[in-house]
């Protein structure tokens, strides 16, 4: 018994110091390679003479780069779905547009889930992008499966539009179904008690009602006309097809097969894609034996230096671009939310930077906490007085995502920007009914009248709802100043046109709540003239994307796990019953986001999508 326990404890010792030297000579190795990847000098993918440059249109586009949390999630989890910036989007078109080894841009719409779920706004800066791309005299070849209006809204623009013979194209309008809990709230005994401002304040009625207002349905609708003539308007130049005639296809037809959709002119061509990969193997004057055409995917384009970017030159003449995009909340926040605290060091950070000039503030939003969102507005009007800022915003801009646009010098917007929303809600859950369903009981000992006001254990008093109600009051009132004050704006003016109620940014701009229809690089451009800094400037963006060894470990993780077949997630379409369970996953994901400490919010209706 005693030698086995001497062997036991020498195959221990000997394990341990095994792995010791292992980990030894491991991190000695990967730190030479972490040396070696850091020295090596930087020159970026290559790019052939004679080059594709090919946009996925299965790509996720944010408006920022992955922080560094995010990227360890994504390597964690396993989830390989590409994304890009609209930034490197841009960028990447507008490089390619001059780079004489790019002869052509190809829209591969084979895939297009997260274009669907992404907004017109941030399509319409990528559409302008390709034009201008196309009028370089380049071209640009478009190939789909299956065209849905926001994808055909980009691939609209193509020298040449394919589509398969098997596939078709939806020109049906646009459309957006709200999910409603207020039956399943009644159902398992969870009360809810409202107190808001604002006729329009639709945010609020999945919780209340199980259908849309009369209200809500009005500004909902007015909003899809702006957006659905904007896509007509659109389309129909590029294609030389009337408004009326898209509208009459929307309204006869809505699905139209290959041959339908070449006859009307819609698309230039029918064909396989294998067919349409013979076509740019001629235009990259590839060899026929060739698996493929010469190509370059745009995320990697990203990386090829260009020196003439403003994004890249070296002038201590910096403009800041701050990315607010998600939901704002109380603190911190996370990746793909706005944290107020975070976000006012931020500014607080480049107000005291001499070396950058102006601020473009890009906003893509549906609000949230209004502690929160005043928290930032108080920082963008300490800023303001320093150095010019100036907000670009993207898809949605409402509610505490234009809160915090007040008191900037100027405001940018795409024609079918979501924003607007000025009005103020609170929600005051109770779990009286599910709790005395399933035997459970409270009592209350308290020194005060409304010492135990916070609790859910009952529904809250006309009395409580009261003090409830006065301090949403005050804070919408305190919006309303605000919204006056810096867009100069009367007060009765800005009154009629809050409630609660959504603009498109056409209407906005009507309005006297934008500035000027345009995006991001507007609103760049704009700053930069303000400051007149001519050419010598360079952007820095905020919060900072991951650094280079977070980027190099999640490549390094990314084709390892190609290379093991290690299968990550997949831009692929879900089924209509996966995706209505989706939908309500993030609605009730937005509850975890309520954080704001009075439990005021300032958001726009829940998770208002169209589709």
């Amino acid at each position: 018994m005693g030698n086995f326990f001497k062997q036991t404890f020498a195959s221990l010792v000997g394990t341990l110091l095994g792995l010791m030297i292992f980990a030894g000579l491991s991190t000695t190795g990967l730190l030479l390679l972490i040396v070696a990847a850091t020295t090596a000098k930087d020159t970026g993918p290559t790019v052939k003479n004679k080059s594709v440059l090919v946009f996925d249109l299965s790509t996720k586009i944010t408006d920022s780069k992955p922080g560094s949390s995010q990227l360890l999630k994504n390597v964690l989890s396993g989830d390989n779905e590409p994304r890009i910036s609209l930034r490197s989007v841009l960028d990447s078109i507008e490089k390619a547009r001059k780079d004489k080894r790019i002869v052509a841009i190809y829209l591969d719409a084979r895939k297009t889930t997260n274009i669907d779920n992404t907004g017109f706004a941030t399509l319409k800066e990528i559409r302008q992008g390709l034009k201008k791309f196309r009028s370089s005299g380049k071209q640009i070849i478009a190939y789909g499966v299956d065209w849905g209006e926001k994808g055909y809204y980009l691939g609209s623009v193509a020298n040449t539009v394919v589509l398969n013979p098997l596939g078709a194209m939806e020109v049906n309008g646009l459309s957006t179904q709200p999910m409603f809990l207020a039956g399943a709230l009644e159902k398992y005994g969870i009360g809810v008690q409202v107190v808001r401002v604002g006729k329009f304040k639709g945010a609020v009625e999945p919780l209340l009602l199980k259908k849309l207002s009369p209200e809500n349905r009005q500004q909902t609708k007015k909003l899809l006309d702006d957006v659905w003539g904007d896509w007509r308007t659109i389309v129909s130049s590029s294609r030389k097809i009337t408004p009326e005639n898209l509208q009459a296809i929307a309204d006869s037809k809505g699905i139209l097969l290959a041959d339908e959709a070449k006859s009307r002119g819609l698309v230039d061509r029918v064909a396989y894609f294998d067919q349409v990969v013979a076509d740019l193997k001629k235009i990259t004057a590839s060899n026929k034996d060739d698996k493929t055409f010469k190509q370059i995917s745009i995320d990697k384009y990203a990386d090829v230096v260009d020196r003439s970017s403003s994004t890249n030159n070296s002038s201590n003449n910096k403009i800041a671009v701050v990315y607010a995009e998600g939901e704002i909340v109380d603190g911190q926040g996370e990746d793909q939310q706005v944290g107020g605290d975070r976000f006012a060091k931020v500014f607080r950070k480049i107000r005291q930077d001499k070396d950058i000039k102006a601020v473009v503030l890009r906003i893509n939003s549906p609000g949230g906490s209004a502690t929160a969102s005043e928290i930032m507005q108080r920082e963008v009007r300490l800023t303001r007085e320093v150095k010019p800022v100036v907000v670009s915003m993207g898809d949605i801009a409402a509610s505490g995502g234009y809160w915090i646009a007040t008191d900037s010098n100027r405001i940018f917007a795409e024609p079918s920007t979501i924003t607007g929303s000025i009005g103020v809600f609170g929600v005051l859950f109770n779990a009286q009914k599910l709790g005395n369903n399933n035997g459970i009981t409270w009592d209350s000992v308290k020194t005060g009248r409304y010492a135990d006001t916070q609790t859910v254990a009952r529904p809250k008093s006309a009395e409580e709802l009261k003090l409830y109600q006065r301090s949403v009051d005050q804070v919408y009132s305190l919006f309303l100043n605000k919204v006056a004050t810096g867009r100069k704006l009367p007060p009765e003016k800005v009154s009629e046109i809050a409630q609660g109620r959504i603009w498109s940014g056409t209407a906005a701009k009507k309005i006297g709540l934008v500035d000027e229809i345009g995006g991001l690089d507007s609103a760049i451009a704009y700053a930069a003239k303000q400051v007149k800094l001519g050419k010598d400037w360079s952007l820095q963006e905020y919060p900072r994307g991951a650094s280079f060894g977070e980027r190099f470990f999640g490549k390094v993780a990314e084709e390892t796990k190609t290379a093991l077949g290690v299968a990550g997630t997949s831009a692929k379409t879900p089924d209509l019953l996966t995706a209505e369970l989706q939908k309500l996953r993030q609605e009730l994901a937005v509850f975890q986001t309520m954080n704001d400490p009075r439990g005021i919010y300032t958001r726009l209706p829940f998770n208002l999508k169209i589709d």
